[in-house]
């Protein structure tokens, strides 16, 4: 006896779950200029690598006979792929079917990506686009309802998931409730610019609830999540959003019980700009452009920005130094003059803890003029951030390189210093408890108001304890490991790239520190 006909069922099933919406709802997807579940995955993806998980899940409608009459597959498509021949889960909801808000067969696939993630120990890509639960779910009377008292709580491997491997995100579409949750439980995550929003409650929602009448994008849209800190960057279009999450990958290891890859460098280690010589201008307080010294300094091409809109007075990223994989920070000076407010300092611990987590080496580029000052800042609760900032690196594992460039004053100067750093200074480094121009106002207020002109006796004082202000003395104290010639970045640190492999090799595993401030 053959099981031919439950085969063919089972194909015919199959066949169904990948019709998705229908030729109506695919559709009406194309036509708002989305892509749909699928072709997301599949242009994601190494081509042909999908592997996917629970092809028949569905929600069935049989008749009294076990007749099957209809066939509602999961909106949720789930499996197993490559990203540049590596492994990865990837998942998202599929809009086509009620709009992403998850169906039984759905919300079961999306739950089990998360645990697929860490059995497997691959990085996970969420495709996001759907609501949350919906009242309708829980109109109909009879059969169990929640979940056993017994299970864990469904958020557990969420936040457990962050600490085992990378989590990717994208906002493809409107991401609203649980999706948006998710979204931001992320170590990277990325929106499209025109089709994309990010909700905790819809406008019909926020209109019943608050009376206040709003688009999705008026809620949620780009304009809004660009400098909120949810999400970490902006694609033009959903196929930009995949490079970025290829890119951001690719300086990952899979988990945190393997190394970032280390990739053959065409970049040679012995390079010296010259423009790094005039990079930062004898005045202290013109501006300068941070990011093209970090460019000049790390592998060509390979430094890769997040967050660049939020808190944007600290720039972080991932590049690549003689091929070895490091976050980056360095201060940007045309914000704020580069101080560390409230959101620069969420923006700095959770990339200290990103690249603890995963063993990264960090190259530290400082032009700290101290914590962000004044009403606002004080609002903000700056001290408080700061302080978690500062307790970040206090407490970070893995090797740190800091390169003094321009200014350093302040408690906030003790966030870009770890235990063990490999400390270089410019020649045009400035540092001391204060800038100086804010420390004589307050040091020396009596002189300057007693002067028969106080502007002039004011910039005498400035200029007599600036020279006192000298990076040659750290350097004679062996307060700086080298004092350097600013071309002989790169090269010092390609040096220092080698000299950290061996502690590499044994950072391994989970990291854990203590309650921040």
């Amino acid at each position: 006896m053959s099981w031919e006909p439950e085969v063919r069922e089972l194909e015919r099933r199959r066949h169904l779950a990948r019709q998705q919406g229908g030729e109506e709802g695919i559709s009406r997807q194309h036509r708002k200029g989305r892509l749909t579940i699928r072709e997301r995955i599949d242009a994601l993806l190494d081509k042909g690598s999908f592997q996917e998980q629970g092809r028949a899940t569905a929600v069935p409608d049989y008749d009294d006979n076990d007749e099957l009459l209809g066939y509602v597959p999961a909106n949720y498509v789930l499996g197993f792929g490559k990203i540049d021949d590596r492994r990865v889960v990837v998942g998202g909801e599929d809009f086509t079917l009620k709009g992403g808000s998850p169906n039984a067969a759905g919300l079961r696939k999306s739950v089990y990506a998360e645990h697929m993630a860490c059995q497997y120990k691959v990085p996970l890509v969420r495709l996001l686009e759907g609501g949350g639960g919906s009242v309708k779910g829980g109109a109909k009377k009879g059969g169990t309802v929640g979940e056993p008292v017994f299970a864990e709580p469904r958020f557990k491997i969420i936040a457990d998931t962050m600490g085992q491997v990378p989590v990717v995100s994208g906002a493809m579409g409107a991401v609203a409730g649980f999706p948006a949750g998710r979204l931001v439980a992320s170590h990277f995550s990325v929106m499209t610019r025109h089709t994309a929003q990010i909700l905790i409650g819809g406008p019909a929602l926020v209109q019943r609830a608050l009376g206040v009448r709003m688009t999705k994008d008026e809620l949620g849209g780009a304009q809004v999540h660009a400098t909120s800190g949810i999400v970490d960057n902006l694609a033009e279009d959903e196929h930009d959003a995949f490079v970025q999450i290829r890119k951001f990958l690719s300086y990952l290891p899979s988990h945190i019980d393997e190394r970032a890859p280390r990739l053959a460098s065409q970049d040679s280690p012995e390079r010296m700009e010259q423009d790094l010589l005039t990079a930062v201008p004898r005045e202290a307080n013109t501006a300068f452009d941070a990011r093209a010294i970090v460019e000049m300094v790390v592998d060509t091409g390979s430094f890769f920005e997040i967050g660049a809109l939020f808190g944007p007075s600290q720039v972080v990223g991932l590049a690549r130094l003689h091929g070895q994989p490091v976050g980056v920070m360095i201060n940007d000076n045309r914000h704020y003059a580069g101080s560390m407010t409230a959101e620069a300092a969420q923006k700095y611990r959770r990339f200290v803890e990103m690249c603890d987590t995963f063993h990264l080496p960090v190259v530290n580029f400082v032009d700290q003029p101290g914590f962000m000052i004044g009403p606002e800042a004080e609002r903000n609760g700056t001290i408080r951030y700061g302080m978690a900032a500062v307790a970040a690196a206090a407490q970070a594992t893995v090797p740190w390189a800091v390169i003094q460039v321009h200014k350093g004053f302040g408690v906030a100067t003790a966030a870009h210093y770890a235990p063990g750093a490999y400390v270089l200074a410019w020649p045009s480094v400035e540092s001391g408890a204060l800038p100086l121009e804010g420390g004589v106002a307050v040091a020396y207020h009596r002189e300057i108001a007693a002067a028969d002109d106080p502007d002039a006796k004011r910039k005498e004082l400035e200029e007599r304890l600036r020279a006192n202000r000298s990076p040659f003395p750290r350097a004679e104290s062996f307060a700086v490991h080298e004092m350097i010639d600013p071309r002989e970045t790169r090269p010092m640190l390609c040096e220092w790239v080698e000299r950290i492999q061996p502690i590499l090799e044994q950072l391994t595993g989970p990291v854990r520190f203590c309650m921040r401030p």
